[in-house]
C-alpha cells in the first residue's frame, strides 16, 4: 500500500504561496505611515520613498538577474511588464504614500480592503475570466461601504460629510496595484515570478535612480528618524521585491482571479500591525468596516467562479466509430 502523501493542487499552491505575499504586503501601509510620517511631522517625502524603494529593489534585481544569466525579455512580454511597472513600481507607491500623510495606517486599510475586489475586477477585464452577477453586485456593496466609511470618517473629524483627498489617492493606488498585479501574473509562467518582479524594477531604475537623488531629504532642517530609514528599507526589500516572489507565483498557478482573494486578509494585520508600530488606536468603526468591506469580499470569491456556459439548443450530433 503506497504511503506517499498526495500532491498539494495548483489552486491551493498559489493560495499558500498568495498568502506569504498578502502577510508581507499587509505591512507596508504602517511602514510607509512610518517612512513618511503625519503632515505635522514629516519623514521621509512620497516621492522620495516612492523612487528610493525602486532603486533599492532594483540593486538587488540586477544582483539577481546577473547570478541567474536570465535572458533580456522578448518583445511580446516588454509591454506586460511596462505596465507592471507603472502600476506597481510607481504609481501604487507614489499615491500610497501621499495619501499615508494625510490619513490614519487604519483608514486606509479600511480602503485597501477592496484591493482583492478591484484586482478580480481587472483580471476579469484584463484576462477575459468571467465572472456571475452576483460576483458584481458584492463588488458595488464593497464599494458603497468604502464610500460611507469615508463620509462618516470625514463627519467624525471635520463635522460634515465629505471626501477626503487621501480618499481619492487611495483608490488611484488601488487600480494602479491591481492593473499591474494582473498584468505581472500574465508574463508569469513564461518568466517566472521571480524574473518579472526583477525586470519591473530594473526597467524602472533609470528613472527611479535620478528622480531619489533629485529627492534626497535635506536633514539639516529636518533630521529623519532612524526608524523612518528603517521603514524604507523594508518597503524597498520586502515590499517592493521579495513579496512578489511568492504573490505573483501564486497568481500564476492558483488562478488570478481566486487567490487575489487571500488578500482579505490584509486589512487586519496591516490594522493591528499598526498598533505596535505607530501606537494607532484600535477603532470600533474601523474594525467594523473592514470586517464588513471584507465579507463582501469574501462573499465574492464564492460567486468569482466563472459562469457555466449554456447548453446547446439542439443536442449535437455524434459520429459512430466505423
Amino acid at each position: 500500500m503506497s504511503t506517499t502523501p498526495p500532491r498539494m493542487s495548483n489552486e491551493t499552491r498559489g493560495l499558500w504561496l498568495g498568502l506569504v505575499g498578502v502577510t508581507v504586503f499587509a505591512l507596508t501601509l504602517p511602514m510607509t505611515r512610518l517612512a513618511t510620517g503625519p503632515v505635522d511631522a514629516p519623514q521621509l517625502s512620497p516621492w522620495f520613498i516612492t523612487f528610493a524603494r525602486v532603486v533599492i529593489a532594483g540593486a538587488l534585481s540586477a544582483v539577481f538577474l546577473l547570478a541567474t544569466r536570465s535572458p533580456w525579455p522578448r518583445p511580446h512580454q516588454r509591454k506586460p511588464l511596462f505596465i507592471a511597472v507603472l502600476g506597481n513600481a510607481l504609481g501604487f507607491p507614489l499615491l500610497l504614500g501621499l495619501a499615508l500623510r494625510e490619513v490614519s495606517s487604519g483608514h486606509a486599510a479600511v480602503l485597501t480592503a477592496l484591493l482583492p475586489m478591484t484586482t478580480a475586477v481587472m483580471a476579469a477585464w484584463v484576462l477575459h475570466q468571467r465572472a456571475r452577477l452576483g460576483f458584481w453586485l458584492c463588488a458595488g456593496l464593497g464599494t458603497a461601504l468604502v464610500v460611507a466609511f469615508s463620509l462618516l470618517r470625514a463627519w467624525q473629524q471635520a463635522g460634515h460629510f465629505a471626501f477626503e483627498w487621501a480618499d481619492g489617492l487611495l483608490l488611484g493606488a488601488m487600480l494602479c496595484a491591481s492593473l499591474g498585479y494582473v498584468y505581472g501574473a500574465r508574463v508569469t509562467p513564461e518568466l517566472g515570478a521571480e524574473r518579472v518582479i526583477c525586470w519591473m524594477c530594473l526597467m524602472a531604475l533609470p528613472v527611479a535612480l535620478p528622480v531619489a537623488w533629485a529627492t534626497w531629504p535635506d536633514q539639516s532642517t529636518q533630521p529623519i528618524r532612524a526608524t523612518s530609514w528603517m521603514a524604507l528599507a523594508y518597503v524597498g526589500t520586502f515590499s517592493m521585491w521579495a513579496g512578489f516572489f511568492a504573490w505573483f507565483r501564486g497568481l500564476a498557478i492558483g488562478g488570478a482571479l481566486r487567490v487575489s482573494q487571500v488578500q482579505l486578509l490584509q486589512p487586519f494585520i496591516s490594522i493591528l500591525a499598526a498598533v505596535p508600530l505607530l501606537g494607532e488606536p484600535l477603532e470600533a468603526i474601523t474594525i467594523v468596516f473592514a470586517l464588513a468591506v471584507v465579507a463582501t469580499v469574501f462573499a465574492g470569491k464564492r460567486l468569482a467562479l466563472p459562469a457555466a456556459p449554456a447548453a446547446p439548443r439542439h443536442p449535437t450530433p455524434t459520429t459512430r466509430a466505423p
